[in-house]
This record gives structure tokens, C-alpha cells and sequence, in this order.
């Protein structure tokens, strides 16, 4: 039975994964680019949003990080603050009162059970929360943008 390791690393500051495959035939050793880490996305939507003419005439924007990682002590005062498991990611406030969010994931990743939960309780209360997937950086800023863009000719549209 062949037994299988994945790590990732940088190699030369570039981030790498490096899958090791062992079995009775030897040792298969593959190095592949790592997938970009889902802050550095966000990141990338938020200069590009910030960017934008639009920006601060038409629309704000806030981001959260509920997923970073806290010792006991943090988690308990973040939680006691109203940081809330599941919350969006990037939070948008729309001319004229309107407030949309997305939800960053990189690749296949999956929303969390706490995610699931609080985005159908926004849902519920008719609030809007995209699931933006992306591989890049550049990509997950061109899907941002067109978001936004989306939601301002709404507005546009139902004013005129």
C-alpha cells in the first residue's frame, strides 16, 4: 500500500506543495505550485475595489478575518466583541442603503458549517452573500470588481 505526504513550503520564496509517494516500487517525489492562500485574494480585491472611481462616492467597503487563528484568550474576547463565526468575508455598503458581502474561497474550498449557517440567516433576512471562487489573485480581483460593478448598474437601473 503506497503512503502519501503533502507539504507546503516556499522554495526560493516561491510557495510550493511537495507530494511524497512512497510504496514497495520506491519513492515518487512531485513539487507543484501551492495554491494562493484566500487573504491574498482578498487582498487583491481590496485595492483593486479601492481602486475603483467609484470608490467612496458609490460604495465603501470593511473586511473581516473570523478565521484567523487565536490562543483561547483572543478567540474568547473576539467572540464576547461580536466577531461572528461564518460572517463574510468583504462586507459593501452600497449607495442608497444597501449592503452586500462576499465570501472568499480558493479553489474547491468549501464553506464551513458556521458559514453555511450564517449565510442562510443573512439569506433569510434578504441580505446578499457571493461566493467568490478564484485560483489568483488577479482572478479573484476581476471577479470582485465585476460584483460590484453588477450591483452599482442595479441600482442605476432601478433609479431611472
Amino acid at each position: 500500500m503506497a503512503k502519501k505526504t503533502t507539504q507546503t513550503t516556499r522554495i526560493a520564496g516561491k510557495r510550493v506543495r511537495i507530494v511524497t509517494t512512497t510504496s514497495a516500487s520506491g519513492t515518487k517525489v512531485k513539487v507543484t505550485n501551492a495554491p494562493i492562500k484566500e487573504f491574498e485574494g482578498q487582498a487583491a480585491q481590496v485595492r483593486r475595489l479601492r481602486a475603483m472611481p467609484e470608490y467612496g462616492k458609490l460604495f465603501l467597503l470593511a473586511g473581516d478575518q473570523n478565521s484567523a487563528k487565536r490562543g483561547p484568550r483572543a478567540q474568547v474576547e473576539a467572540t464576547a466583541a461580536g466577531m461572528t463565526p461564518g460572517e463574510a468575508d468583504l462586507r459593501l455598503y452600497l449607495v442608497g442603503g444597501r449592503l452586500r458581502m462576499i465570501e472568499n474561497k480558493v479553489g474547491r474550498g468549501r464553506l464551513s458549517p458556521a458559514q453555511v449557517e450564517r449565510h442562510a440567516a443573512l439569506a433569510r433576512l434578504g441580505f446578499v452573500v457571493e461566493v467568490v471562487r478564484f485560483d489568483t489573485c488577479h482572478e479573484a480581483a476581476d471577479k470582485a470588481e465585476a460584483l460590484v460593478r453588477g450591483w452599482l448598474a442595479e441600482i442605476v437601473q432601478k433609479a431611472a
